[in-house]
């Protein structure tokens, strides 16, 4: 931890800009923590966030980004593959009028069939899945506005749609390469088995991107659609059994009930969610 920390100030200081660092511990087991402290004494810009165990890297995401303080927030793993030198450079571009700037490696120091391919095709599947064309979503070199990523609703394992989840926000996103260093600490726990976990996480992201513009309208069309078919399975069934006739359609109706009043709790939380936008 201490050459990350060398490395993010010997970056940021030249620029005359004013940063804090806030360092996640993902439950680490070697020394860490205390190496962390030490460097904390020594420099009050340093924060220190502890898990009592691994939460997996969206979630120290997420604690890094509730502790981070500043007007803008930058991410990036803990293990030098990406350089601090980068960020003064990101950060201009976001002046000029972006809200989110993301990272893609430039001569990705990683395998091919482990890394770089299980990568490739999972950008691809992104892209086209979700019209966002983001040449590299797993690199976590990214800087943002503020109040942009902190509204930006993560979960489970999606730091790597951030650039997609932040759209109905209205944010501008932006691409710039980034140099990209081979591995010299931890090891990667990413690999082909990945691309299916992008393909389940995919599946969740497009049925946000289809309810999250008007889902009253949406759920409203799903529960009529419940609802005629309970009255077509009533007429259709009433006279050959009349106990599986008021089974099947009381379940048709509770569907239209609950689809309807999902789309309006849906859709307040979705008008709330605007107001607060940019």
């Amino acid at each position: 931890m201490g050459p990350l920390c060398e490395a993010i100030v010997a970056a940021l200081e030249p620029t005359g800009r004013d940063f804090e660092m806030v360092l996640v511990d993902d439950g680490s087991t070697d020394l860490s923590v205390e190496r962390l402290t030490k460097i904390a004494e020594r420099d009050p810009r340093l924060v220190v966030v502890c898990f009592q165990r691994n939460y997996g890297q969206t979630a120290a995401m997420m604690a890094g980004i509730d502790h981070a303080r500043g007007r803008y927030v930058v991410t990036m793993d803990g293990d030098l593959q990406n350089d601090p030198l980068d960020i003064p450079m990101m950060l201009e571009k976001l002046d000029k009028g972006y809200d989110l700037v993301v990272g893609y490696r430039i001569n990705r120091q990683d395998k091919f069939f482990s890394r770089k391919l299980p990568s490739k095709i999972a950008n691809a599947l992104i892209g086209w899945t979700t019209g966002l064309r983001i040449r590299d979503n797993g690199c976590s070199l990214k800087v943002y506005r503020a109040d942009v990523i902190q509204r930006t609703p993560l979960y489970a394992d999606m730091h790597r749609f951030i650039p997609v989840m932040s759209l109905p926000l209205g944010a501008r996103v932006a691409e710039v390469g980034v140099r990209h260093h081979a591995r010299r600490f931890g090891e990667s726990k990413y690999g082909l088995s990945r691309i299916f976990k992008v393909l389940l996480d995919l599946v969740t992201i497009k049925t946000l991107q289809l309810f999250s513009r008007r889902p009253l309208a949406r759920f409203s069309s799903g529960a009529t659609l419940s609802a005629l078919a309970a009255v077509v399975m009533h007429f259709a069934l009433r006279s050959e059994d009349v106990v599986i006739s008021t089974t099947v359609t009381g379940l048709l109706f509770g569907l239209s009930v609950f689809l309807f009043f999902l789309g309006l709790v849906t859709g307040a939380m979705y008008q709330g969610s605007e107001k607060g936008s940019p």
